[in-house]
């Protein structure tokens, strides 16, 4: 196995999913943090959903920590995590050295799309009014700041059309073989995700695993062909 790549110690903020909290991206953390980074968890306790606290504080937490460290920060979203990611870095593009996304529906286009749609209308009354949620990013142009979306065929939650960005730029669909609630523990998972974040600032290129990884990582669905 291939020892991933050391880190330039850049801050990195990791968002949890609905119905998560920082317990569940522990193990990211730690390993990313191993590998030289400055890595923060949100401190926003349980992910209820879009809260007025959530959305406020997650792009205010991006300001702080480019403040303090004097650097761009990488963003980590698990499942809606991924999509505060996206708001935080459209509210700050110029802070934000790359999104990095896991199993989340940024691109969402009908609720059947996930299976968590239950336990997000179960916390409705804690969510700011619809007309100040985040845009779909079906409505947005894409991102200026790189952007990559790990997502698997067999999530079980996000159907993976929902997590599919579109092709050119600097965006990119990196496919691994994980159910969701696996996708924070992979040791794929890990590489790819130490892999970008090992990218010298401004000199952004494609994914390609080594060749002893392959296996590892199936070939990713065609946006394309998919219509995203």
């Amino acid at each position: 196995m291939c020892a991933a790549p050391r880190g330039d110690g850049h801050p990195v903020l990791v968002l949890p999913g609905l119905g998560a909290s920082d317990g569940s991206t522990v193990v990211l953390r730690r390993t990313l943090r191993r590998l030289g980074y400055a890595v923060h968890g949100w401190d926003l306790g349980r992910n209820r959903g879009p809260t007025s606290e959530v959305l406020e504080q997650i792009p205010g937490q991006v300001v702080t920590l480019a403040e303090r460290y004097g650097r761009r920060v990488s963003i980590i979203g698990w499942s809606l995590g991924g999509i505060y990611a996206y708001a935080a870095a459209r509210a700050h593009p110029d802070l934000v050295r790359q999104v990095i996304t896991l199993g989340s529906p940024v691109r969402m286009s009908h609720p059947a799309q996930t299976r968590a749609m239950a336990y997000y209308r179960w916390n409705a009354d804690l969510h700011v009014p619809e007309h100040l949620l985040p845009p779909s990013e079906w409505e947005q142009p894409p991102l200026t700041v790189p952007a990559t979306s790990i997502l698997s065929r067999w999530d079980g939650i996000v159907a993976y059309r929902a997590s599919l960005l579109p092709p050119g730029g600097n965006r990119e669909n990196i496919a691994v073989v994980s159910s969701h609630f696996g996708l924070g523990q992979h040791p794929a998972v890990f590489w790819a995700v130490a892999d970008r974040l090992a990218q010298p600032e401004g000199a952004w290129r494609p994914f390609r695993p080594p060749a002893v990884l392959c296996l590892l990582f199936p070939p990713p669905p065609d946006a394309a062909v998919e219509g995203v």
